[in-house]
């Protein structure tokens, strides 16, 4: 049985790119040159963490 969860998730924008991070999901962070790209690679870290 799969269970949905939600987290809320910060986005800052840099000069040249954006971070994304959990706050209750200590080391789930991602940077990429887009927004989009950033929230991808957060997914896939949240999946990992939440794996572990």
């Amino acid at each position: 049985m799969n269970k949905k969860l939600e987290y809320m998730v910060v986005i800052e924008k840099g000069s040249t790119s954006y971070s994304t991070y959990v706050p209750n999901l200590p080391g789930c962070v991602a940077v990429a040159k887009t927004r989009e790209e950033a929230l991808e690679l957060l997914k896939e870290s949240i999946e990992l963490h939440l794996e572990d």
